[in-house]
């Protein structure tokens, strides 16, 4: 690659690094720190393998109905994400939070009983967005990336859709290679 092209990609990437910038909301999670995302449920740390012993008052506990009918149940930590608890318990759900809570697919798409619905927080549109494109979508569905952990939630059962869309997946298939 000559000189002029490689600073020709070099300003292209850059063009579309600010832009694409420019588009994300504050509660959008962003990149920052290696190995940590900012959530909607503050900084954590990204897929950490332990979570520290906690006392019995910071947890709660979440059973998963995975694709299979299968009732997977665990505890997470009060301020976690949901798809924090999946990473870091390894919880076996399939293609689940593959974009690792960037808002940029819809694979940690769940679905809550309607009395734990209304207590979560409201959605935004970046997460209204990615739904749109979930499979198996309901009046209560949301993304586990977007949906941190309290005390109300202890005990609370949350299902995984049968079908998994991945946005970025799609988009790869619709391009064309050169």
């Amino acid at each position: 690659m000559t000189a002029a092209v490689t600073q020709r990609c070099l300003l292209l990437s850059q063009s579309l690094l600010l832009r694409s910038r420019s588009m994300i909301s504050k509660q959008t999670p962003l990149r920052t720190l290696r190995g940590q995302r900012h959530t909607a449920c503050g900084f954590s740390r990204a897929f950490s393998s332990s979570i520290g012993t906690l006392r019995s008052e910071d947890k709660v506990t979440v059973h998963f109905i995975n694709r299979d009918g299968e009732k997977i149940t665990t505890e997470g930590k009060i301020g976690d994400s949901l798809l924090d608890v999946v990473v870091n318990k390894n919880l076996d759900i399939d293609g689940f939070g593959a974009c690792e809570g960037t808002l940029a697919c819809s694979t940690c798409h769940l679905i809550f009983d309607e009395n734990i619905f209304k207590q979560l927080d409201p959605i935004t549109d970046e997460e209204m967005d990615m739904l749109d494109l979930a499979y198996g979508l309901t009046e209560t569905s949301r993304l586990g990336c977007q949906i941190c952990l309290s005390k109300s939630m202890n005990g609370m059962t949350v299902s995984v859709p049968e079908g998994v869309a991945d946005v970025r997946q799609a988009a790869d298939m619709g391009s064309s290679p050169s």
